[in-house]
């Protein structure tokens, strides 16, 4: 599927062709992630209640091809040509059927699915991180460019053993965050472990910036080739600082729940 849950323009309103309840789509979305391969696009359109409001959003599942729905453009960015369209609907018609969960209640679905989405992002940059690493390990003991390893210079080791360190303990956390998730009820994940969530998904997604930036620099020219493929892992895993909640919304989540303004701590601390 794609989705996208930022932007409201799009509004769906209750209306009945040939005797079947169904909604009336009518906006644009940008950034519907997958589109090009999508069966169904999970529209989030605000149904009821005023912009910015919790309550009043609908998500309406959408068959691709349906009358109305076009892909505009796919967006250029800075990984070049993607899978992430700006899209238009237009006098876009399906059943009540179509509906996913309650009306008006598509805000806490798209919230009940973004730790996993979050976990899995940080897990996918933590692997990418390693593995700019190990390559960098790896060249610097093989190149030897006055007749010495580059992996003697200290320069060279002293930012993979931090590199290094950093995704030893950042693995542990990923692991032990998805077990709790994996034993803690759906509904329970957001109030006990978002901010571990968070925090495994802002420092894994800045720790593989970071890497692959270090391998460029390892590396030096043929790094940053295409030659390598660490220029693309920067540029694929500088998103993921935006994309699920960009990393500001992540430390925001984490500070909520340090502070006791919601989250566990809200008993102790947050009544002082």
């Amino acid at each position: 599927h794609g989705s996208d849950a930022t932007h409201m323009e799009t509004r769906a309103v209750r209306e009945t062709r040939d005797g079947v309840d169904g909604w009336r789509i009518d906006g644009r979305k940008m950034w519907i992630t997958g589109m090009h391969s999508a069966t169904h696009c999970a529209t989030f359109c605000r149904t009821s209640g005023e912009d910015g409001d919790a309550k009043g959003i609908t998500c309406l599942l959408v068959p691709t091809g349906t009358p109305g729905m076009t892909v505009d453009e796919y967006m250029w960015t800075f990984n070049m040509p993607t899978d992430h369209p700006r899209m238009t609907f237009s006098d876009v018609w399906v059943p009540d059927e179509a509906r996913l969960g309650p009306e008006g209640g598509g805000l806490s679905i798209a919230q009940s699915f973004v730790h996993q989405n979050r976990i899995r992002q940080a897990a996918s940059s933590l692997g990418a991180a390693v593995y700019c690493i190990e390559e960098s390990v790896r060249y610097a003991r093989t190149r030897k460019p006055f007749g010495e390893a580059l992996a003697k210079n200290q320069a060279i080791q002293f930012p993979l053993v931090e590199l290094a360190t950093q995704a030893e303990m950042l693995r542990l956390l990923i692991r032990k965050t998805a077990w709790d998730m994996d034993n803690t009820p759906h509904k329970e994940v957001e109030r006990t472990l978002s901010d571990k969530v968070s925090m495994c998904n802002y420092w894994a997604n800045r720790l593989v910036c970071e890497a692959a930036d270090r391998a460029m620099q390892v590396h030096g020219g043929i790094g940053y080739s295409r030659h390598k493929p660490f220029e693309h892992i920067y540029r694929h895993h500088r998103r993921y600082r935006i994309t699920e909640g960009a990393e500001e919304i992540q430390m925001r989540k984490v500070a909520a729940y340090l502070f006791g303004y919601i989250g566990p701590r809200r008993e102790t601390i947050g009544k002082l």
